[in-house]
């Protein structure tokens, strides 16, 4: 850029200059601000028409499949043994919410419009909890995590024997939006990181939040595996194993104006499939919990005539679909920049 010539403006004018461009540059690094949580304070009139907002429609010639039960769709089957690692080594930590009883019935013994297990032998499987005992927050607590980290499985598995409703921003290596904010927020790149906005608690280190969970959220007692120290954490590491580097990097993805709500569980490998997609994708996702043993199995059935997880229903399409190999080929669509990729 050519020096400015004292003639062409006097020294007042100059500095006057200098200090508006200064004040607009920093105006402009004060508006940056994370996708998805957008500063709600009044900006500047701009000049020119903002970018319009991506558009989120289902793939063309979209239709929801219907939900098959303890069906493995062709070329899914190595992806869900790998994801069913976890269960043996984790010793089921996940599958079941707090005090789980299960006791086996007579087929007649349990209403048609009742949620249960069916043996298919003229037999269901009763199954009773302590959740009905335990105060429930009132808004979804926050999480900042991704799939492959073994730390916030141990996390996501209390959140599943608590049945509790998690809004989830996913930070896999890589992403724009979440890991930056984890840092602005508390300090740290470290993860997990819950917020609980029902109490104002903002915490790092997995077995400090197990631990808050359960004492606000439960009846204190957090489960033996969870409760082992390095033996936790080995085995919640070994259970990646299976699925390894999957869940943990950033694919390149339009983020949507609402969390898509998702109806899984810790325990389950077909949700595991979906959740990794979801972290890749770095969507946020509010994931109603529902164990063996959650209430919410009866409120879902009550609505949906079924029981079957992982179930999602994404507020920006409108699409409301079971089946996991299903659903992931539905978020790539929908949401990866480059979903051929």
């Amino acid at each position: 850029m050519q020096p400015m010539a004292p003639a062409a403006a006097p020294p007042a004018a100059l500095l006057l200059h200098r200090r508006a461009t200064a004040t607009a540059r920093a105006r402009g690094a004060s508006l940056v601000a994370v996708r998805a949580q957008p500063d709600t304070a009044a900006a500047p009139t701009p000049t020119s028409a903002p970018d319009p907002p991506p558009e989120f429609k289902p793939p063309q010639g979209f239709k929801a499949p219907e939900p098959k039960r303890f069906a493995v769709k062709e070329g899914q089957q190595g992806s869900v043994l790998g994801a069913s690692l976890a269960i043996p080594l984790r010793l089921g930590t996940g599958v079941f919410v707090l005090g789980y009883s299960p006791s086996l019935v007579s087929q007649s013994d349990i209403p048609s419009d009742q949620y249960a297990l069916e043996l298919g032998v003229g037999w269901k499987v009763k199954e009773e909890s302590k959740i009905g005992q335990c105060k429930r927050p009132e808004k979804p607590i926050e999480i900042y995590e991704f799939e492959g980290c073994p730390f916030c499985r141990k996390v996501r598995e209390m959140v599943s024997v608590l049945d509790l409703d998690v809004l989830f921003y996913p930070c896999p290596q890589k992403g724009p939006t979440f890991r930056p904010k984890v840092l602005e927020m508390g300090g740290k790149k470290q993860f997990p990181y819950m917020v609980d906005p029902n109490t104002g608690v903002a915490m790092y280190e997995s077995d400090d939040i197990i631990k808050y969970l359960a004492d606000t959220y439960g009846d204190g007692t957090v489960p033996i595996m969870l409760r082992l120290g390095l033996l936790t954490a080995i085995t919640a590491g070994l259970a990646t194993l299976g699925r390894i580097g999957k869940g943990n990097s950033y694919t390149a993805s339009k983020l949507p104006p609402q969390p898509i709500e998702i109806w899984a569980y810790e325990g389950s490998p077909f949700c595991k499939l979906v959740r990794e997609t979801l972290v890749e994708l770095e969507l946020p996702h509010l994931l109603h919990s529902c164990a063996r043993g959650s209430p919410k199995r009866q409120e879902f059935f009550k609505k949906m005539g079924t029981f079957q997880a992982p179930y999602i229903e994404d507020p920006n399409t409108g699409v409301k679909m079971f089946e996991s190999a299903e659903i992931i080929e539905y978020l790539k669509a929908t949401y990866a920049l480059y979903p051929s990729s």
